[in-house]
């Protein structure tokens, strides 16, 4: 079949005229991805002006420079920042230089290859009351995105704060929700680049649901007991317990609080989402969905996955990476220029703003064959790809911390449901693309649920 006479997943149409601030400001308001211009997938640099300059990196060498070997030229932006402090405060994902630095060097243990391990047993509980669930839906129609954003959500509760009564799931799982829904959105005031003490109306709206999230996490770091000799030490324990090596700090229980609301915020959003993408996408090809559940069934045996079959799972982690390439979670990265610089031939001014939008880039027709087809054999292990050209956590000294946390959950949970259960399109509620804070299915991922 040719190319041109292919199905595709949804994609966001991109922008082919030229827009004012204020068209962009509703259209970023709306779907961020829709500011993208089309031309974006056409060359390795875009510019323009919205208050002040901007430009899109869709070049692998350019953005290296960005993300790796200039990266003190290039901290996250000021609208980054705007949105993300009411939640995560000066955690690591926000905070620059030395206060990064020390930040990022008392987590690193805590995200160790046998820490990660020895939390794989909570991923795989949850992966069994995921199938609980689902066999409720067998013969009809079930949101896969919210099921996934519950077993995901009792995944990072549990290895962030397990067996402390104190802490309402509930509560958090509320403000988290009520944050990214009416907070996390640009505001014209951004756009205009005016100063960030001037407080922004959508983000006062919802303070009242953070400041009680971070209350009961103040708590329960306050009264936390030391865990008895022999028990799986949880995030909270080992952040704890971690200390920089070099300064030999350690957090306090503001820095604590806001690394682990930081954890907690990301760590079960962009798996859910990944998660729910990557079942629709087996749904929309019947072919790798077979083949995924011919591994997963011949690999489990008929039990739930452990950290020990990954390596024995490779379809279902190049299904993990596809879905990542097409519905990145963090579609978007944004950095302020410090210094003057050339990329791509092109003067940056200090003050410029430099964009990343990684779905354009993961779509970039200089970079992917048939970029918008689902494919996940690009991910084979004979198959090369820049890594500055696939960018789902970031990269660089700041490339996400929980990445191999992540992916050994997404891994365990999507085998074993694909060995349980099949799945196939609804007609007419195939999910679209739209990113506010992180890309997500517009109305949800609605697949008809039948036993394997």
């Amino acid at each position: 079949m040719e190319a041109t006479d292919r199905e595709y997943p949804p994609r966001v149409e991109l922008v082919t005229g030229k827009w004012g601030v204020f068209q962009s400001l509703q259209a970023a308001r709306r779907n961020l991805i829709e500011i993208i211009p089309e031309i974006a997938l056409h060359q390795p640099i875009v510019s323009g002006k919205m208050g002040k300059p901007w430009h899109m990196l869709m070049d692998p060498d350019a953005i290296r420079h960005v993300l790796r070997d200039g990266l003190e030229n290039y901290p996250k932006s000021d609208v980054t920042k705007n949105i993300l402090r009411p939640a995560i405060g000066d955690s690591m994902f926000v905070a620059e230089g030395a206060h990064w630095r020390w930040q990022r060097r008392a987590a690193a243990p805590v995200f160790s290859h046998r820490n990660v391990a020895n939390l794989a047993p909570i991923m795989s509980a949850a992966a069994d009351r995921s199938c609980a669930r689902i066999e409720q839906h067998v013969g009809r129609a079930a949101d896969m995105y919210a099921e996934m954003v519950t077993s995901t959500f009792e995944v990072i509760s549990d290895v962030t704060f397990s067996g402390d009564e104190g802490f309402d799931r509930e509560a958090i799982h509320k403000a988290i929700d009520g944050y990214i829904d009416s907070t996390a959105k640009v505001s014209l005031f951004d756009v205009l680049g005016l100063p960030t003490w001037i407080p922004r109306p959508g983000r006062m709206m919802s303070s009242g649901g953070m400041k009680a999230m971070k209350s009961m996490a103040d708590k329960v770091i306050s009264s936390r007991a030391p865990k008895d000799d022999g028990d799986v030490p949880d995030l909270l324990d080992l952040l704890m317990a971690g200390e920089d090596p070099e300064t030999k700090r350690s957090m306090n229980t503001s820095e604590l609080r806001d690394n682990l609301l930081t954890f907690i915020v990301a760590g079960h959003e962009t798996t859910a989402l990944t998660l729910g993408w990557a079942l629709y996408l087996c749904a929309f090809d019947k072919g790798v969905q077979t083949r995924a559940r011919d591994e997963a069934q011949s690999v489990l045996q008929g039990r739930t996955a452990t950290e020990s079959d990954l390596a024995n799972l490779p379809y279902i982690r190049q299904i993990i990476d596809e879905t990542l390439r097409l519905y990145p979670p963090a579609a978007f990265l944004s950095r302020t220029a410090k210094k003057q610089d050339e990329l791509c031939d092109r003067p940056i001014t200090p003050g410029d703003t430099v964009m990343l939008p990684v779905y354009a880039l993961h779509r970039s027709r200089l970079l992917w064959d048939d970029p918008d087809a689902f494919d996940p054999d690009r991910f084979a292990k004979d198959k090369k790809v820049d890594r500055f050209a696939y960018l789902p956590f970031g990269d660089g000294p700041r490339v996400c911390i929980g990445m191999s946390f992540a992916v050994q959950e997404a891994v365990i949970i999507l085998a074993t449901i694909l060995s349980r259960f099949k799945f196939t399109r609804v007609e007419g509620k195939d999910p679209y693309p739209v990113l506010i804070l992180t890309l997500r299915p517009e109305g949800g991922v609605w697949l008809n649920v039948e036993k394997a």
